[in-house]
């Protein structure tokens, strides 16, 4: 009998820490999202302000992004994370504020990196309306 290709197998070595990762720290005006991945960059988990409670405007604070990036820097110390290296990317007023969490924590930062991706010289403008 042929196995089922769409069934979920567990993977190996899922229950043993992960000693070095990377802190993707994505903030948009409206979100504060926190990815933690391995150095391949494989994700190991995430949380974001959304999904700590907090809905409609209040997503989009300083508090609920430092919430959010302190729910994953727990997460991520229960499961051995020791050194991490943060990509920051976005705007939003949650970025400094989930930063300032994750070095509360007493994690050991290598590399603190902004990834926000900068237009060289941006689309092309839409043409002037003519009255």
């Amino acid at each position: 009998m042929l196995t089922n290709p769409n069934r979920l197998r567990p993977r190996v070595g899922r229950k043993r820490g992960v000693q070095r990762g990377v802190i993707h720290i994505q903030a948009s005006f409206n979100n504060t999202i926190i990815t933690i991945t391995d150095i391949r960059g494989q994700v190991i988990l995430w949380s974001s302000a959304g999904a700590c409670g907090f809905k409609g405007t209040r997503k989009s604070t300083p508090f609920a992004a430092q919430a959010a990036a302190e729910n994953a820097i727990r997460a991520s110390l229960d499961r051995g994370l020791r050194q991490a290296e943060v990509l920051m990317s976005g705007p939003g007023p949650g970025r400094d504020t989930a930063l300032r969490a994750i070095r509360r924590s007493g994690l050991i930062l290598s590399v603190v990196r902004d990834v926000t991706p900068m237009p060289h010289n941006g689309c092309r403008p839409p043409i002037r309306r003519r009255v």
